[in-house]
């Protein structure tokens, strides 16, 4: 993997160790030598993140919608910071620059980025490795809501099975480079109606 996309929020959240473990995720990028992608700004967990890799000699690459360059604040000491037209496009470019992607904890914007790339994936628009770095347990009703909806036949185990899954970067990143999609297609089988 030369590039990972990483979602996270752009406040630090309650609990000091969301930053402290998005510095380390950063710093660990840097030395394994693989660049970031991310959403562009220098606050909350999102600035915590590019600084670890910036720090650490590392790339970080920002992209970032030009209508939020004064919401989120755009890093100034990025490597590259691509600015776009809108939300989708980000979406679109931070997926077509990486090999892989990470969230850490955040909002709704963390979530919905976090879920079209596994809506992508199911659909074999791409074959990424998708992961959450399971920070404090930060996901654990999520982990348990994507369960839920293979047990009520609304997810085939094999797509759940898509998100990766680590509370350690080092394991997480292991998993991430071992990993295999899955050959099961998202479209119903008209024969099996």
């Amino acid at each position: 993997m030369k590039r990972i996309t990483v979602f996270c929020g752009s406040s630090f959240g309650t609990e000091a160790i969301y930053a402290e473990q998005a510095t380390l995720l950063g710093e660990t990028l840097a030395k394994e030598n693989i660049e970031l992608v991310y959403g562009g700004a220098n606050v909350g967990l999102m600035g915590a993140l590019a600084d670890g890799v910036l720090n650490n000699g590392g790339k970080a690459i920002g992209v970032l919608p030009d209508f939020l360059r004064s919401k989120e604040i755009a890093h100034l000491g990025l490597t590259e910071l691509i600015l776009v037209e809108s939300m989708h496009e980000r979406k679109t470019k931070m997926n077509d620059l990486c090999d892989g992607v990470i969230a850490l904890p955040g909002g709704f914007g963390t979530l919905e980025e976090l879920f079209e790339m596994l809506t992508w994936a199911q659909l074999g628009l791409h074959k990424k490795p998708i992961a959450i770095l399971n920070i404090n347990g930060f996901y654990n009703s999520l982990i348990e809501l994507t369960e839920t909806m293979v047990e009520k036949g609304l997810l085939k185990e094999a797509n759940q099975k898509m998100l990766l899954v680590s509370d350690d970067i080092d394991d997480l990143l292991k998993q991430m480079r071992n990993y295999t999609p899955p050959t099961v297609g998202k479209w119903i089988d008209k024969e099996k109606l």
